[in-house]
């Protein structure tokens, strides 16, 4: 997690009670397609999804307890198995807005928000509560999103 980051998603969490939900990227157990060249050059990143590379960090994981948690084998985690979890965690009700915040802005966040704005969720993204892979990118990943207003709204 994103050092500066890390209490500003605590803080969002909180807020929402038991209505997180959270979403994480694993590696696929054999890649296929375009992710093949992909874990070519990440070699380090294609390992089962119970390796600490892809645990939550601790304080991340002591406010999700037992809370859901939509784990994919793709970077936009919009989907059938997300929009059910957060309808669920609402009380059973389609979800119509939601706040994301996480890592990193410049490939999860930035993917999962588009596919969601695309699907017709009003989507706030708090800035304070992303990290890019560096802030030159994290930037970059804002400025795009708010090209999608009023779909999506940057909260900075």
């Amino acid at each position: 997690m994103h050092p500066a980051a890390l209490p500003h998603v605590l803080e969002r969490m909180a807020s929402y009670g038991d209505r997180v939900v959270c979403t994480r990227y694993v590696a696929p157990p054999e890649p296929t397609g375009a992710w093949v060249p992909y874990f070519a050059d990440w070699p380090w990143a294609l390992v089962p999804p119970d390796d600490p590379l892809y645990a939550l960090v601790p304080e991340v994981a002591e406010v999700v307890g037992e809370r859901p948690t939509v784990d994919l084998t793709t970077f936009g985690k919009w989907g059938p198995d997300l929009a059910r979890t957060l309808a669920q965690s609402s009380g059973g009700d389609p979800v119509g807005s939601v706040e994301v915040v996480g890592l990193a802005t410049d490939c999860c966040v930035l993917s999962t928000v588009l596919a969601m704005a695309d699907a017709g969720v009003a989507v706030t993204v708090t800035a304070a509560g992303c990290g890019g892979s560096t802030p030159e990118n994290h930037e970059r990943a804002l400025a795009l999103m708010e090209l999608y207003a009023p779909l999506v709204t940057v909260v900075r």
